[in-house]
C-alpha cells in the first residue's frame, strides 16, 4: 500500500552522497577526503517508489565517489504526485482540474518521479507553456487492474474469465443490483484516472449514439462518485473487512487500482483478500517516468543524468520487486510475488513509451482533458447563473455546423452541459442583448432553483432561446447578473455567474467599462464571492475586456474562434472552478 510519508519530510528526505560512475559525464574521479564543492539535487519521488531510488543511493553512498572534486548530495523526498503537480503548476501558470492550489510551503524539486506521464501531459496542456522536463523516461512500471474482494472477483468467473471494460461498465450501471464500484478522484490520482479513461472508452464504444454514450459514461460517472474518496487508504479501508455475506454485500466491490496497491493491501493479511483483475483492453499502465524539471542548472542537471543511470542498473529491478513494482518493460525481479492471473514478465500490459522528452507517446490530451473535466462537472455540485447572448450578431451562420447559427450551437452545448449536472446543482438562465425588457438589457428566463424541480424548465428555456436584432448589453448584464447571484449566495457551493457572448460591449445608453469594474469592486463581498466564467465565441470578442472583468470577479474568460468548440470551453470553464488549496 502506498504510504504517504507527507508531513514528515524530513524524516523522509535523505541526504546523500552518490558515487558518480555515469558514462555520461564521460570521467570517473573518486573524491578524496574532501570535496571542494557540493551539489545538492532535490529529487520527490512517489511514496510507493521512494524507498527504491533511496536504497539505490544508500548503495552508491558507501563508496564515497564523486564529479571531479565536487560531491553530490541528493535529498530524495517521498512526495504524492498531486502534491507536487500542485506547486508545478503554481509556478509555471498552470491549471489542473481537480488538483486545487500548492500549498503554502510546497516547492518544486530539481527531478520528479511521478507515477504516471499523465501528470507532465496534463501540466504542459494546462497552460504551462515552458514546462518542458528533460528526460521524461520511465524507470518502473505497475499495470492498472480492477481490485475486487475474491468472493465478489468470483462469482464473475475470476480467474478464469477475462472481463472487459464494457462487461465492467454494464455491472456497474446495472438497473438492479449494481456492482458497488469506486475510485480515488481521477483528476488527484493517476490510477483512478486510467480507470475513468477506459470507462470512457468503453461507454463511446461502436455501436452507441452519442446520446446514449453520454448517458452510459454519466451514470458511471455518478456510480463510482458514490463511494470515490480523494485519500487512497480511505478507499481501500472501504472494502469488506469480514467473510459476513452482509459485510460484503455492503463493502466496496471494485476499483481502479495499481498492481502494486493489490500487492500491498494482500500484504497486511486481511479478512477478504483483493483479487486483481487484468481487464481488456489494457488499461494505460503507472510508467514512473524520470522527470528534469526546467531551469536547473547545468551541474545539476549532470547529476541528474547520474542518477537516472543508477536506476536503469539490473541491480534496481530487484529494488522495484520488494516494493512491487516492475521493470519499465513489464519484467520483474527477484522477490516479486505476482497477483493471480498477473500477466506474464514480458508482458503486463499496455506499453506506454516514452518520448523522451517530458510526455509519453500514445497518450491522447483531448481524452485526458476530456475524461478529467466530465468527471469535475459531474460530480461536483454548484449554484450558476447561465447568461446567453441574443444580440443580432448571433444570427451568424457557423459554416463547421453545417449552417446553423451561432445561437442554435450555443443553446446546443449548453443543453448537452445541463445533463452532466445532477440535482444537487442549483441554476437559472438569462437571455441578454439591448433594451429586450423596455431599457433593461437582459430578461430573466428561468429562476436559480435546484436541478431536482427545475431541470425542465430549463430544458424548455433553452429550446426557446431565439436572437434578437438588438446590440450587445454586455456591461450592464454582467453586473446584474453579478448581483442576482449575491441575493441568495449559498455557502459550500461555487456561486457563478457563466455568460456566453460572440461580441463586445454595444450599448451606448450603459454603463463604460470603467464604470462597471468600478462597481463590481464595491459590490463584491470576499466572504461570499461569486466567480464570472465568460466564454467568447468567434472573431469579434474583445479578450482584455472581457479579462478586466473577471480579474476583478474571480473567474476567467475563455475565447475561442470555432462556436463549435463551445462544448469543451464550457466542460473546461466548469471543471476549473477553484477548488479547495491543497
Amino acid at each position: 500500500m502506498r504510504t504517504s510519508l507527507r508531513g514528515a519530510g524530513a524524516a523522509a528526505a535523505a541526504t546523500l552522497l552518490i558515487v558518480v560512475a555515469g558514462s555520461w559525464f564521460g570521467y570517473k574521479q573518486l573524491a578524496g577526503p574532501s570535496c571542494s564543492g557540493r551539489i545538492q539535487l532535490s529529487v520527490a519521488a512517489a511514496p510507493e517508489i521512494a524507498p527504491a531510488v533511496k536504497g539505490a543511493a544508500d548503495q552508491w553512498v558507501a563508496k564515497g565517489a564523486a564529479v571531479g572534486d565536487t560531491c553530490i548530495a541528493v535529498n530524495v523526498a517521498s512526495s504524492e504526485p498531486v502534491d507536487v503537480a500542485a506547486a508545478v503548476a503554481s509556478k509555471h501558470g498552470a491549471t489542473l482540474a481537480g488538483v486545487g492550489q500548492a500549498s503554502g510551503t510546497a516547492v518544486t524539486p530539481d527531478v520528479w518521479v511521478p507515477d504516471s506521464s499523465t501528470w507532465l501531459l496534463r501540466l504542459k496542456n494546462g497552460g504551462a507553456t515552458a514546462f518542458a522536463p528533460a528526460n521524461g523516461a520511465s524507470i518502473a512500471r505497475s499495470p492498472v487492474v480492477v481490485a475486487m474482494p475474491e468472493p465478489v472477483a468470483s462469482r464473475i468467473g475470476w480467474p478464469d474469465t477475462k472481463l472487459t471494460w464494457t462487461a465492467l461498465l454494464e455491472k456497474v450501471t446495472a438497473g438492479k443490483s449494481p456492482l458497488k464500484a469506486g475510485i480515488v478522484e481521477p483528476t488527484q490520482d493517476a490510477a483512478g484516472l486510467s480507470g475513468l479513461l477506459s470507462l470512457a472508452a468503453a461507454a463511446s464504444s461502436t455501436g452507441r449514439s452519442t446520446e446514449a454514450a453520454q448517458e452510459a459514461m454519466i451514470g458511471a460517472l455518478r456510480a463510482l462518485a458514490t463511494n470515490r474518496s480523494s485519500i487512497r487508504q480511505d478507499l481501500l479501508a472501504r472494502f469488506p473487512r469480514s467473510s459476513d455475506p452482509t459485510a460484503i454485500a455492503n463493502g466496496l466491490g471494485a476499483a481502479a487500482l495499481s498492481e502494486e496497491d493489490v500487492i500491498a493491501y494482500n500484504q497486511t493479511k486481511p479478512p477478504i483478500p483483493l483479487a486483481a483483475l487484468y481487464l481488456d483492453p489494457s488499461p494505460m499502465p503507472l510508467d514512473y517516468p524520470f522527470a528534469v524539471l526546467p531551469g536547473i542548472e547545468p551541474a545539476k542537471a549532470s547529476a541528474a543524468k547520474v542518477l537516472f543511470e543508477l536506476l536503469t542498473t539490473p541491480g534496481f529491478r530487484n529494488r522495484l520487486a520488494t516494493q512491487a513494482l516492475r521493470s519499465p518493460d513489464g519484467n520483474w525481479g527477484d522477490g516479486f510475488k505476482a497477483p493471480q492471473g498477473a500477466p506474464s514478465p514480458a508482458g503486463g500490459g499496455a506499453k506506454v513509451p516514452s518520448t523522451g522528452q517530458g510526455g509519453v507517446a500514445g497518450l491522447d490530451p483531448a481524452a485526458i482533458a476530456k475524461a478529467t473535466t466530465t468527471w469535475s462537472v459531474a460530480t461536483q455540485s454548484g449554484r450558476m447563473l447561465a447568461v446567453i447572448d441574443v444580440s443580432g450578431s448571433m444570427k451568424a451562420k457557423v459554416p463547421s455546423a453545417r449552417g446553423a447559427s451561432r445561437e442554435q450551437v450555443t443553446v446546443e452545448a449548453a443543453s448537452q452541459g445541463l445533463n452532466l449536472f445532477d440535482d444537487s446543482w442549483a441554476i437559472g438562465l438569462w437571455t441578454f442583448s439591448t433594451e429586450l425588457v423596455g431599457t433593461q438589457d437582459w430578461r430573466p428566463v428561468v429562476p436559480i432553483r435546484p436541478l431536482s424541480s427545475n431541470r425542465g424548465a430549463l430544458q424548455r428555456g433553452l429550446a426557446g432561446i431565439k436572437p434578437s436584432s438588438g446590440d450587445t448589453g454586455l456591461f450592464d448584464t454582467i453586473l446584474a447578473a453579478y448581483q442576482e447571484v449575491q441575493k441568495e449566495w449559498e455557502p459550500g457551493k461555487v456561486n457563478s455567474v457563466v455568460l456566453f457572448t460572440d461580441g463586445t460591449n454595444d450599448d451606448k445608453h450603459g454603463l463604460t467599462q470603467a464604470k462597471l469594474l468600478a462597481e463590481l469592486q464595491k459590490v463584491k463581498d470576499e466572504e461570499q464571492p461569486v466567480q464570472v466564467i465568460i466564454i467568447g465565441i468567434g472573431n469579434d470578442v474583445d479578450r482584455k475586456e472581457l479579462k478586466s472583468i473577471t480579474d476583478v470577479t474571480g473567474g476567467s474568460p475563455f475565447v475561442t474562434a470555432d462556436p463549435t468548440k463551445i462544448g469543451e470551453i464550457f466542460l473546461q470553464a466548469i471543471a476549473l472552478r477553484p477548488p479547495a488549496p491543497r
